[in-house]
């Protein structure tokens, strides 16, 4: 099993920055993706941002492409999303994930966070 534990969430005003951390724990192994959904009030849970285990591959949803980076340093088993330009419409809970089940890093992982909130004020 693996434990996946978000931090980094809170209150920002529009056009200000976050970053948000997440840290695996347990039996990660290695070589495994490490990305962020996110869910806003009312709304389904939506891929967010994707890395793969080198770093070298990354993926972002085209509504936060340009403002979000995600990162990761594999010996603290740590992935980060710093987040910049935030909108009033990035308010959400963003969930850490781990671990594919399928080639794709969009969707379908094994393992998630309990969540962190993020909200932006206008």
């Amino acid at each position: 099993q693996v434990q996946l534990v978000e931090s980094g969430g809170g209150l920002v005003q529009a056009g200000g920055s976050l970053r948000l951390s997440c840290a695996a724990s347990g039996r990660t192994g290695s070589g495994y993706a490490m990305g962020w959904f996110r869910q806003a009030p009312e709304k389904e849970r939506e891929f967010a941002a994707a890395i793969s285990w080198s770093g070298a591959s990354r993926y972002y949803a085209d509504s936060v492409k340009g403002r979000f980076t995600i990162s990761r340093d594999n010996a603290k088993n740590t992935v980060y999303l710093q987040m910049n330009s935030l909108k009033p419409e990035d308010t959400a809970v963003y969930y850490c994930v781990s671990h594919r089940k399928s080639d794709s890093y969009y969707s379908n992982y094994s393992y998630w966070g309990q969540g962190t909130q993020v909200t932006v004020s206008s």
